[in-house]
């Protein structure tokens, strides 16, 4: 068999990267965006000259600088790229909250535009996923985030899933690549310390903590389990969805299975290894139930 030819180089210059300065917010939609350019072979030159913006422009709005585009334009660039527009449209409107435009300005810059007011639904086979997951990925978001942003990150997993779905459906396994995206989404809302992921919520949020009578009781719980949530915090990525998931969120291992994407020995055996870290790092309470959406 041949080996293939290589793709045609693109004319022109580079683009660039995304630069450092850009939020996550703002990533979650201009990511699949440049996506969609990279693999649509257009040119700059000939963008701009569909979507009536300089070149330069549309280079700075790829790459994440410069002022934050208004929706009029990235409705013109969605549909010249072939995006869904709904999806795209949430993400871009919370990324614009999250860089403190107002309301009037957000509305201003959609007035000029149709599709971004309605509300087009999304693949049959997208929305009956979502529907089927929807409950686990808030309690799982729950564990790291207050209740405004884990909504926030749970429909924003949503919005782009759909911009990606054709990717997913393409992948190994959906759940795992839909997995993906919601991990990448909670941990780029979740405060950091030391490179890993805080599970502040979590702590006032156990059935074992609501169940305690006196004050007293509730604040030694709290310590007990600050250190830990702290503990847990120091695992491996796949170690710590599933010890999340397993005893914070009391899912089941064949469910926890199910959700990840990966085979119940691995989950069992990420479950094994975590516990034997815990036991050497403090002692592990036993399931709690978990945190409630």
């Amino acid at each position: 068999m041949p080996a293939p030819e290589p793709a045609q180089a693109r004319p022109g210059r580079k683009l660039g990267p995304i630069a450092d300065c850009v939020g996550s917010s703002h990533r979650a939609w201009l990511e699949p965006m440049r996506e969609s350019y990279l693999a649509s072979g257009r040119t700059l030159s000939h963008l701009s000259d569909r979507i009536l913006l300089a070149k330069s422009k549309l280079s700075e709005l790829l790459r994440g600088v410069g002022l934050y585009p208004r929706w009029e334009v990235i409705d013109r660039l969605s549909t010249e790229l072939n995006m869904p527009t709904w999806p795209l449209y949430r993400l871009w409107r919370q990324a614009a909250l999250d860089s403190q435009k107002t309301r009037e300005w957000i509305d201003r810059s959609t007035e000029k535009t149709t599709l971004a007011t309605t509300n087009p639904k999304p693949p049959l086979e997208h929305d009956a996923f979502c529907q089927m997951v929807e409950m686990d990925y808030l309690r799982y978001a729950q564990v790291f985030l207050f209740d405004d942003a884990r909504d926030a990150a749970v429909a924003g997993t949503f919005d782009i899933l759909w911009l990606y779905w054709n990717d997913a459906l393409a992948s190994p396994d959906i759940r795992r690549y839909a997995w993906s995206i919601l991990r990448a989404t909670v941990m780029s809302k979740t405060p950091h310390l030391d490179g890993r992921p805080e599970l502040g919520p979590a702590v006032f949020d156990t059935v074992a903590l609501r169940s305690r009578t006196s004050e007293a009781d509730r604040m030694a719980q709290v310590a007990e389990s600050l250190e830990l949530f702290k503990a847990i915090s120091k695992l491996p990525d796949a170690q710590l969805d599933v010890m999340v998931l397993r005893h914070l969120c009391g899912v089941p291992p064949a469910h926890v299975s199910a959700l990840l994407g990966v085979s119940l020995p691995a989950v069992l055996s990420d479950e094994r290894h975590a516990v034997r870290y815990l036991e050497r790092a403090i002692y592990l309470p036993p399931e709690t139930g978990g945190p409630t959406p």
